[in-house]
Parts: C-alpha cells; sequence; structure tokens
C-alpha cells in the first residue's frame, strides 16, 4: 500500500482568484491562505503486507510475531498455532517440527526435512531439492509471517501442494532499539535474546543474537541451540534499494522416542531401548544462509528484485551410534528475478508478473560410517550435485469491475534429480542403476477470483494444477537405491477452492473449501511383498491416486469492549483434514496416517486498556490414523492452557506467564506413518509435553 498525500495548494490559489478586493485588502490586511497538506497514515509493514495478501484469491493468512510473544514462542508450534489447514507440532520440544498444510509432506516424521511447503525468509528460498532443513526454522528476529495455502503461494513460485511460509525479518525501521529477553520454563527450558536495530541516513540494520537450551519432558531429548540473524537495508536513491540478510545457526538434540499407545497413557516420559541404544542425534555444526535482495523501481513505477542466496548446512545423524551414523554436506546456491508492472489491458487497470526462480545443489552428499565418534571409517557414499529445481512463472491480475478482478497465472518448472552412490558396502539389489538422472518439465497452471460483496467482504474462488519434486536424497538415502519398482515421479495434484473472507461488525475471519485430485503421492508403499525367507519391503514411493480435501476456518469475535478501551475476544480456529485414497487396491478407500481429521482451537482473551492481558486456550484433536491400513489410532485429546501478562503501552516492556496442558494429558503430539500395524499397539507415537509453566520478560532501550 504506498503512502497517498494530497496537495491543496492550487485548490488554495483558486479561492483567492475568487474572492472579491476589498478595502482591507488594498491596505495590507490581505489574507492568504496557506497551502494545506493532507496526508493519510502511512501503513505499516504489517498492513501492507496484510493488504497484498488480501488480495489473493485464496486461503492466506499473517501472523505477526508481536502477538506470538505474549506467550512461550520456542518453536513454530507456537508461531503456527491458529493458523487453520496448518498442523505444526513439535515433538521432544527441538526445532525439528512436523510441520504439513492440506495434508502436505504426510509421510515424514519429525526429525526429517520438511517436504510439501516451500519455506522463504523475506521472500527469499530456503526450500532446496532436499526439501527445507529445519534449523533455521526458529522464531528469532522475526517481524511477521505469511501464510499461503496451495497455488496461492504462485507469487513466490511456489508449486507445492502446501503452498509457501514466507518469514519477514525484522529490519531497523521496524524494531529500532536495543531488546533483552530472558525465557524460561518447564522442563530445564531457558532462552535469552539480545537484539538492536536502527538507521543511519539512508541505512539500516537489525542484529539479533540468542542462545536456547531445554533438558526435555521426555527421557533424552535434551536440546541447545545458539544463533544470530542480521538483516542490513541501503537506499541509495530513490529507485535503488538493497538489502543483506545474514542467519546463523548451531544445534544440538536427541532425537524423540516413539511410543505404544500403552506406554504413551502410562509413563509418556519413557524413552525405548532402540533409540536410547541407537544414540538417535542430530548436530547441526553451524548452518549459514546468506541472502541478499535488490530492488529497481522504473519511471513508470514498475520494479525489478534480484533475489541471490547461498546456504549452507551441514549436519552429523546419530553420531555417538555405532549403527549407522552419517555426515551429510548441504551446500545450495538460490537465485530470483522478478519483474512486475501496472498498465491497462483490453482498456481494464492490469497488474502482470514475471519471475525466475531456482534452487540447486552445488555440493550435496552423505557418507555414512562406522565405529568411533570422530567418524574415522567410510561404508556408504551418496551424492547429488546438480539436482535442482528451476521454476519460471507469469501472472496477472485484471480488473473487471471495480468489485471482480481475475487472477490468471503459469507456471513452468524444470526437475533434475542427479542420484550418485560412489561407494557402498553392500551390493546393489535395487534393479536401478547406482547413478542415474532425472530431468524433466512440468506445468502448472492457476486461476482465481475475488468478489467484493462489500468493501470489506469478499468471495474467492481459483483452480490450480501443484508439482511437488521428490527430495533429491527420497530415491537413496545413504546407500544403494532405497526404491525397487522404479525412480521417484514429481507428485501432481489438481485443486479447486472456493471461500470468503472479510469484516463485519463484531467479526473478522475467514472460511475456505478445497478439494485436491493427487496423482503419485508419495507415500509409504510396499515395494516387495513377503516370501517363505524374507520379510515385505515398505518404501517412499509413488502411491496410487489420492484425494485431500478438507475446510479451513478462522473467525475473531469481539464479544465486549469497554468505553475505556477493554476488549474481551473470542478466537476460534477449526481445520478439517480429510485425506484418502481414491480407490486402492489394497487399502480401498483408506484415511491416510498421520494427520487428525479434525482440529479445533480457541482462546478467550481480556485485553486491558492499561496492557494487562489474560486468557485461556484450548486445543482438541481427533484421533489419527497410524497405519495405511487402518488398524491402529492415536488417541484423541483436548488441551487447557491460560496465557497472563503485560505489555507496557509505552513499549519499553514485556512479561508473560504462559501455562501449557493444565490437566497433564497424556497425549500423541504426532504419529510416525506405519505400513500396516496389522491392528497391534505399535510404538509410533511421539509423546506431547506434559503440564508446563514458562515466562518471560523483555526490556526495551
Amino acid at each position: 500500500m504506498a503512502n497517498r498525500e494530497l496537495t491543496l495548494a492550487a485548490f488554495g490559489s483558486a479561492l483567492l482568484s475568487l474572492a472579491p478586493l476589498t478595502a482591507s485588502a488594498a491596505d495590507s490586511t490581505e489574507k492568504r491562505l496557506q497551502t494545506v497538506t493532507v496526508q493519510a497514515a502511512k501503513a505499516t509493514p504489517v498492513q501492507a503486507a496484510k493488504a497484498e495478501l488480501d488480495e489473493v484469491p485464496g486461503g492466506t493468512s499473517l501472523v505477526t510475531q508481536a502477538d506470538v510473544e505474549k506467550g512461550r514462542a520456542a518453536t513454530l508450534e507456537d508461531t503456527l498455532a491458529f493458523q487453520p489447514g496448518v498442523y505444526a507440532q513439535a515433538a521432544g520440544g527441538n526445532d525439528a517440527i512436523k510441520i504439513s498444510i492440506r495434508g502436505s509432506g504426510a509421510n515424514t516424521s519429525p526429525g526429517y526435512f520438511r517436504e510439501g511447503t516451500k519455506f522463504l525468509f523475506d521472500g527469499l528460498a530456503l526450500t532446496g531439492a532436499g526439501g527445507t532443513p529445519y534449523e533455521l526454522l526458529d522464531t528469532q528476529g522475526l517481524s511477521y509471517t505469511e501464510v499461503l495455502r496451495g497455488a496461492n503461494a504462485f507469487e513466490f513460485g511456489a508449486l507445492s501442494l502446501g503452498g509457501a511460509i514466507n518469514f519477514v525479518t525484522h529490519s531497523g525501521l521496524t524494531a529500532p532499539g536495543t531488546r533483552i529477553k530472558l525465557e524460561g520454563g518447564s522442563f530445564g527450558w531457558q532462552k535469552q535474546t539480545l537484539s538492536s536495530g536502527g538507521a543511519v541516513d539512508n541505512a539500516d540494520y537489525f542484529v539479533s543474537i540468542d542462545n536456547a537450551r531445554r533438558d526435555g519432558y521426555q527421557d533424552f531429548t535434551l536440546a541447545k541451540a545458539q544463533g544470530l540473524v542480521s538483516n542490513f537495508g541501503y537506499r541509495f536513491s530513490p529507485k535503488l534499494q538493497t538489502r543483506l540478510f545474514v542467519r546463523y545457526r548451531e544445534e544440538y538434540h536427541e532425537n524423540s522416542a516413539t511410543l505404544t499407545r500403552a506406554q504413551l497413557k502410562d509413563n509418556p516420559k519413557q524413552s525405548n531401548a532402540a533409540t536410547e541404544g541407537a544414540r538417535a542425534d542430530s548436530t547441526k555444526r553451524g548452518s549459514t544462509w546468506v541472502g541478499s535482495k535488490t530492488t529497481y523501481t522504473f519511471d513508470d513505477d514498475a520494479t525489478l528484485v534480484a533475489g541471490l542466496v547461498y546456504h549452507n548446512y551441514p549436519q552429523i545423524l546419530s553420531r555417538q551410534s555405532t549403527i549407522n551414523p552419517n555426515y551429510w554436506d548441504w551446500r545450495d546456491i538460490n537465485y530470483s528475478l522478478k519483474y512486475n508492472r501496472n498498465d491497462q489491458l483490453f482498456g481494464l487497470p492490469s497488474a502482470t508478473s514475471i519471475g525466475w526462480s531456482s534452487t540447486e545443489h552445488i555440493r550435496s552428499g552423505v557418507r555414512t560410517y562406522r565405529g568411533d565418534k570422530d567418524l574415522g571409517v567410510l561404508q556408504k557414499q551418496v551424492e547429488y550435485d546438480g539436482s535442482f529445481d528451476h521454476v519460471f512463472t507469469l501472472g496477472n491480475e485484471l480488473g473487471l469491475s471495480d468489485n471482480l478482478y481475475l487472477n490468471t497465472g503459469l507456471s513452468a518448472i524444470e526437475i533434475k534429480r542427479d542420484v550418485n552412490v560412489t561407494y557402498s558396502d553392500r551390493a546393489n539389489s535395487s534393479g536401478l542403476p547406482s547413478h542415474y538422472q532425472y530431468d524433466q518439465w512440468k506445468l502448472a497452471p492457476r486461476i482465481g477470483l475475488r468478489y467484493y460483496l462489500t468493501p470489506d467482504i469478499q468471495l474467492f474462488a481459483n483452480a490450480s494444477r501443484s508439482i511437488d519434486p521428490p527430495s533429491s536424497w527420497s530415491s537413496s538415502g545413504s546407500g544403494v537405491t532405497s526404491n525397487y519398482a522404479k525412480p521417484l515421479l514429481p507428485q501432481a495434484a489438481n485443486t479447486v477452492e472456493f471461500g470468503i473472507r472479510g469484516t463485519q461488525g463484531v467479526f473478522d475471519g475467514s472460511l475456505a473449501l478445497y478439494k485436491s485430485w493427487i496423482k503419485d503421492e508419495l507415500l509409504t508403499v510396499q515395494v516387495l511383498a513377503a516370501t517363505p525367507t524374507t520379510a515385505q519391503v515398505n518404501s517412499t514411493a509413488n502411491a496410487s491416486p489420492t484425494v485431500h480435501q478438507g475446510v479451513e476456518a478462522g473467525l475473531t469475535t469481539r464479544l465486549w469492549q469497554g468505553a475505556n478501551g477493554d476488549l474481551l475476544s473470542w478466537r476460534q480456529a477449526y481445520t478439517l483434514n480429510d485425506f484418502h485414497y481414491e480407490n486402492d487396491p489394497l487399502f480401498r478407500k483408506n484415511e491416510l496416517p498421520g494427520l487428525p481429521k479434525h482440529v479445533y482451537q480457541g482462546e478467550l482473551n481480556y485485553q486491558f486498556a492499561s496492557g494487562f492481558y489474560a486468557g485461556v486456550n484450548v486445543r482438541s484433536v481427533s484421533s489419527t490414523a497410524v497405519d495405511y491400513a487402518n488398524t491402529f489410532y492415536a488417541p484423541s485429546y483436548t488441551l487447557w492452557g491460560a496465557r497472563f501478562g503485560y505489555d507496557d503501552p509505552g513499549r519499553r516492556w514485556q512479561v508473560y506467564l504462559d501455562l501449557k496442558n493444565l490437566t497433564d494429558e497424556h497425549y500423541a503430539t504426532a504419529i510416525q506413518p506405519v505400513y500396516n500395524a496389522n491392528g497391534q499397539d505399535t510404538a509410533a507415537l511421539y509423546p506431547g509435553d506434559g503440564f508446563g509453566a514458562f515466562t518471560g520478560i523483555a526490556y526495551n532501550f
């Protein structure tokens, strides 16, 4: 939203020319009308981003970090709460959380790279051909978060079923001054953050450093991390400006162990022998993400935005294990170019965008070892160098009338996967070569409409196609190729969506209904049947056709507002996840495991005009299928919580108390999908935290 200014000097001059000359004027007592300037309040970056999201004909939402930090902000589970259609749950309290939008990446468990959703920082890609590493997906330095579901993420060149999540960093303009924040609470959780920002002439800066540790609720779930976030901006002229973003993070965590339903009910704090024996842990030795974004504005107000990212994210998995420790070396180069212009098309207002983005492995691979903790003996080696995703986008918004807008777009993606098993201590029995390439172009069109019933209420509809390439490591993780039937193919889906959003009186909300018909969804599939001498082999592979459909509803209601500004509000979010096979030869129309069918969240909050606030909240989740055969389910649960705090109206200091799981419910926060549990109580449930109390205080100066 641009700053709008109206100068009335000419109007004043016209009035003067019409005024009759009087004797007093002749006597030099003339009164001259001064120049009057009427200027609308400049929109904040958050307001501008919200206005842009409202122009997308589909499901979107925006989360301000200031609202999140009225309570604990330990992981993205806290940031993405109350977002319809988004499932974000931590296991073990670390950053390796399960994130799914509209069932994207349903097959993955916590601890793996995220798949099915594109993640960005400030519009620059974090996600690469290998998926999304999670250690940088923390809450540090964020101003706000944009969530664009499905094809509504077209602007970012995101073609995934889940769409995109864009994290926007504070700048020296949005977070001036110095801030110290100290937090702590149950399960040994503690976090310290120091940030500073400011502006000097045409430059601004923001730098934040943090240190965090959590001993864990479940046994053997220690997590610790420290990192840096910075944002430097410089304005060369009104037409040219640039920004440099740097993110660095080190992290170590022990993996949460999966439990049976009986173990979960009896003692969710316990681990299991297999996890303890394997010493399952993850060491992020230092992940670096450096991004640059430069914007040039032409004389006709068209813009050209160029982005470049270098991403280095090495990791060691199961370092202490004597079974299968392995070292992953990942280095990506990501670049983007986008041109936007506004003009007339067929005499109608038109906005056109042309974009190009690329994410490519310039050095990637895994080496597995046996022996001591120094990783001394080579066992296997796989390389993925040269794998990439290139995306070209062409989009247009056409104003058909004052109330009706048509959005069209076409994306083309080139997917290349280069897998090379350079060494293995075991024979390749997969039926696939040890080195193979997949290189193909795919098209993804979209069309959308939005119609304004009133200036504040709009209807929207869209139809789109999404493409989800398999991650580079899916075909061969740490040795010979694991897919016995054929190389993995990209997952493709056709989606339709209808909805409404807006504000009316005391209500502010949105409702979206969607349905996706998916071909070649990446799921766990039986690739070799059992024989009298061997067990069946299950692996990630392309499944038979599936359907993802659901309802995403969010509503905030102002229940009461006092004359002094006190406000009682009720915030709600509901998600219906109906994900199932279309007609699988084995599982018929079974629902897909790993995600609950119903999720409801609500919060009743009282905000005092003085800055104090108090609220109670609830999260209710239905039972969740654990296996594709639907013979075993995780139990449903309901969690109650409460938040209290004080935000100084002068923004000098803040304090909060956040109480989680007040009834100390034993529940499964996430699921490790199983092919067929045969009705047995299987160890596939990640335990959620018990009752916890968390507090924090921040001081700004």
